[in-house]
């Protein structure tokens, strides 16, 4: 299994570029099982997870054609499509659940496994479940596969999610672009990538229209042809603007529509951060020295995203005073804290809160990553830690952050893979 060292502490300088946003892509290729005709995705980042929906759609029939810098597919449906989305694919990926909704929509059968993932929390799939069974869907769960069928088209429904659930609302969307009359979700979640994906669909000739969290689909008998560009990686330019915030740094961020991340700005404003915003540019300094922040929280969408917490945690190890980080979507999301506290980092848990006791000195150590996100946070803290670190399980960061290796070294990180 593959390590970082990397030697701290690291003056960040120079550009970096945004790649295609995962979040954004994965619903949108499991939504080429809605088309008989070809479609083609350009922007997609090079990580492990596209990989493994890439194979997803293969194993289910699809034609996958990459271009040379794997970032452009064409994907073309046979004619004898299958339904069985077995466990080996999709027991490393959560976004795999996604297939369930098209795949019931289009063939009105599914033999779909349970998905994995990062262990972050028990993200229950119960708000995808009971969506699809009103718009028509019938299912068992049985060996750990969800077992459903419908009774030809699903019908256009009235849904209220009780709780905004990102995975639950695109999984409906794409249920419902086929089905028969009109479906209207309730209290749906408003995440960029969600509106990159219905986009996507509009163009192809779906009938979906927005106001605040209520979406109404229309359904259309098939999709048309289509090429989609997909958005950027707004947790990407998210970690790197902490990145430049946490080491001093100079960096242009650049290849992203800066409103994506227009909450998370404003937070770095306030411990700091110099920001200047041009086009699809970000010009980022950090300060000499950062505030605290008393109450950060994670929340969905125009929130903090729960998936830049880790990151926040790391920044605020280092500015002075106390600060707290409250994390409301996720109940098992502190799983970094451990490590941080191996290199020097003074954290307190207390339910779903971190309290932190700034102005740590953070001394290299050997680290273990437990998730994604957890991951690239070790990362950030290694980068201003005195002396050397080992980060371990970098197939964690590799799931989600695209050539985060390369990128870091053009910007001054002193980093090195071991195998």
């Amino acid at each position: 299994m593959d390590k970082f060292l990397i030697n701290g502490p690291c003056k960040i300088k120079g550009k970096v570029s945004i790649s295609g946003s995962k979040n954004a892509s994965l619903p949108i290729l499991a939504a080429t099982l809605l088309f008989d005709k070809p479609v083609i995705i350009k922007n997609l980042p090079r990580v492990r997870d596209i990989n493994t929906m890439l194979n997803l759609l293969k194993s289910l029939g699809s034609r996958v054609i990459l271009s040379k810098d794997r970032k452009t597919v064409k994907i073309t449906n046979s004619k004898n499509m299958k339904t069985f989305a077995s466990y080996s694919l999709v027991k490393t990926m959560r976004g795999s659940i996604l297939v369930l909704g098209p795949l019931i929509s289009k063939f009105f059968k599914s033999k779909t496994s349970l998905p994995g993932g990062c262990l972050i929390g028990a993200r229950p799939v119960n708000y995808h479940l009971a969506a699809l069974k009103k718009l028509g869907m019938e299912y068992k769960i049985k060996d750990g596969y969800i077992l459903a069928k419908s009774n030809g088209k699903l019908k256009g429904q009235k849904i209220k999610f009780p709780k905004i659930s990102v995975g639950a609302t695109e999984n409906s969307i794409l249920a419902a672009c086929l089905a028969k009359g009109k479906t209207i979700l309730k209290n749906c979640a408003v995440e960029p990538e969600i509106k990159d994906l219905t986009k996507f669909l509009n163009n192809a000739g779906a009938d979906i229209k927005w106001s605040g969290r209520t979406c109404k689909i229309i359904g259309v008998n098939s999709l048309n042809q289509t090429v989609h560009t997909v958005m950027a990686d707004r947790i990407e330019a998210g970690t790197f603007c902490v990145a430049a915030t946490l080491a001093k740094g100079d960096l242009e961020i650049k290849n992203l529509d800066p409103k994506i991340i227009n909450t998370e700005l404003q937070l770095l404003k306030k411990v700091g951060a110099q920001i200047k915003t041009v086009n699809n540019k970000i010009f980022i300094k950090g300060p000499k020295k950062i505030k605290s922040l008393r109450n950060i929280k994670t929340k969905e969408f125009p929130g903090i995203p729960t998936d830049l917490q880790a990151q926040l945690m790391v920044l605020m190890c280092k500015s002075v005073g106390k600060s707290s980080i409250t994390e409301s979507i996720f109940e098992n999301r502190f799983m970094h804290v451990a490590e941080l506290q191996r290199l020097g980092a003074k954290i307190d848990i207390k339910n779903n809160k971190a309290l932190i006791n700034g102005s740590t000195e953070f001394i290299g150590a050997e680290l273990m990553s437990s998730d994604l996100r957890a991951s690239v946070a070790l990362v950030l803290a290694a980068i201003v830690a005195n002396g050397k670190s080992i980060v371990g399980r970098v197939y964690h960061l590799e799931r989600g952050y695209e050539n985060i290796e390369n990128k870091l070294k053009k910007i001054g990180v002193k980093i090195k893979r071991l195998n």
